[in-house]
């Protein structure tokens, strides 16, 4: 999962690419790049934190009024500075790319792009892999100055990629000379989110990223969401191209709206705090339904994804809501920390028990999801240590059976507790007196009851290992859990 950005404006663009990737922050803590067009391409880049690697000079020298940006949460690669996107190629005219996603026939892809000796792979990242596949497409056509021209080899040059990359992508490109495009595969699996800004003279700027928690502070008025399989070109003057290339099953990914969007964001036309206020009150439902006499005394949220459905559960339920647990924002999300190790001693840096709040009391706590248990397991150790006289689990999500590879770096089937024990033994894991999980189908209305988003299922595979893609059998399955081991052992 990443976050990226492109603007297209009036003025220059640096620092509201800098502030576009301090919302998007969430979605990338490993590092961070801009790249930006000005008679050649400004770039930095760096590891870490965005506030940690751009300074002021840094960003003076990010020249232009067009630029893109990314936040890095590696599914796929390495940890190294030159695994850090936007990556970008000389030829033809230059083209800088980032990518949100994974390409799931990434092996495949590179085999091709270097076997007739045209290319040259850096990193093992499938974000440059798609950068090259593209650029050669593009470079297989003439290069007119005519932008109706241009918009067309454009066009051609996506369809092919969506005839040749299977996975999740969503993309935003930067062209020397040209502009600024951006794309997404046909399913739609990853966001993108189109805003305007009409300036005094009535000309407009564009910005297209992940989620669109940017906008308003940067003055732009959300337009729509990029649609699954379509292209967006801006050109160098400004104005806006479009054509929607393929059309299929609309399936974006179900678990941002449960852990990795922020609760402002609006992703496909429909509102992430929404959603989380639904998925609540559905599991509230159940809950009645399953255990009638089991009323806590107070709703607790592992914080902070959990916290909106965690209120909603309590104002359904009739409990009191108490952030019971308090959270040290300067310590990044245990979910996207490498290493167990790590993962195991953050918890306690992380999150604090309040002792008022829990002493003495028969305790829920709602968190989004449970993936590996342990930090489920070390927070209910936490609230016995404080007091709780009996403690429930309630998981605003399915269980967590089968790996993402469309952009979600999460363990391998064996590394997932609920692939690996029934409920009545993650119950006994964890040492909780209650454990519920959501339905499937109960997620998926929570997500999809209001909005006009023209979802047509979302895609479940964790929950339900139904993946969108044609190519996700056994054996891809079992190739890029490999592959993933491999990134992670850095081999």
């Amino acid at each position: 999962m990443c976050g990226i950005a492109g603007i297209h404006s009036n003025k220059p663009v640096a620092a509201e690419l800098y502030d576009s990737l301090i919302h998007l922050q969430h979605r990338g803590q490993d590092a961070a790049g801009i790249i930006t067009y000005k008679n050649r391409m400004h770039k930095s880049k760096g590891s870490g934190l965005v506030r940690d690697i751009f300074t002021d000079k840094k960003i003076a020298r990010l020249k232009g009024n067009v630029g893109i940006a990314h936040n890095r949460y590696p599914t796929h690669g390495g940890f190294g500075h030159g695994e850090i996107q936007p990556f970008w190629t000389s030829v033809p005219y230059g083209i800088a790319l980032a990518h949100n996603g994974n390409l799931t026939n990434y092996s495949e892809l590179a085999k091709t792009i270097t076997s007739n000796e045209s290319r040259y792979l850096n990193t093992d990242s499938d974000s440059e892999v798609l950068l090259h596949l593209f650029a050669d497409l593009l470079h297989n056509k003439n290069q007119p100055d005519n932008d109706n021209e241009f918009f067309k080899n454009l066009c051609y040059a996506i369809e092919k990629v969506f005839e040749h990359v299977q996975g999740a992508y969503s993309v935003v490109a930067l062209i020397i000379g040209k502009g600024l495009v951006a794309f997404r595969d046909p399913n739609g699996i990853r966001p993108l989110v189109k805003g305007v800004r009409t300036n005094k003279d009535g000309g407009k700027d564009h910005i297209i990223a992940s989620e669109n928690t940017m906008f308003y502070p940067l003055g732009f008025e959300p337009e729509r969401s990029i649609l699954p399989g379509e292209i967006v070109y801006i050109n160098h003057k400004g104005k806006e191209f479009n054509r929607r290339i393929l059309k299929q099953s609309f399936n974006p990914c179900i678990f941002e709206y449960v852990y990795f969007a922020r609760p402002d964001a609006t992703l496909n036309d429909v509102s992430v705090y929404r959603s989380r206020l639904r998925m609540g009150q559905n599991l509230a439902e159940k809950w009645k339904q399953r255990f009638p006499d089991n009323i806590p005394d107070i709703i607790i949220p592992a914080p902070s994804t959990a916290n909106t459905s965690a209120l909603s559960m309590a104002n359904t339920l009739g409990v009191r809501y108490s952030e019971g647990l308090y959270k040290n924002p300067f310590i990044g999300r245990t979910f996207i920390m490498p290493g167990q190790r790590a993962r195991k001693k953050s918890v306690r840096y992380k999150l604090t028990p309040q002792r008022t709040e829990i002493e003495g009391k028969t305790v829920m706590i709602v968190d989004d999801s449970i993936v590996r248990g342990n930090t489920s397991r070390e927070i209910v150790r936490m609230l016995k240590d404080f007091g709780a006289t009996k403690v429930y689990f309630a998981v605003a999500c399915p269980p967590v059976i089968s790996p993402c590879f469309y952009g979600v770096d999460m363990p391998t089937r064996k590394e997932l507790i609920a692939n690996n024990k029934t409920i009545s033994q993650i119950k006994n894991f964890l040492a909780v007196d209650e454990l519920i999980y959501q339905d499937i189908d109960s997620l998926s209305e929570a997500v999809m009851r209001k909005g006009d988003h023209h979802i047509d299922k979302p895609c479940m595979a964790c929950f339900d290992k139904k993946y969108i893609t044609s190519e996700m059998s056994i054996e891809k399955i079992n190739e890029l859990e490999q592959l993933r081991i491999k990134d992670r052992n850095g081999k």
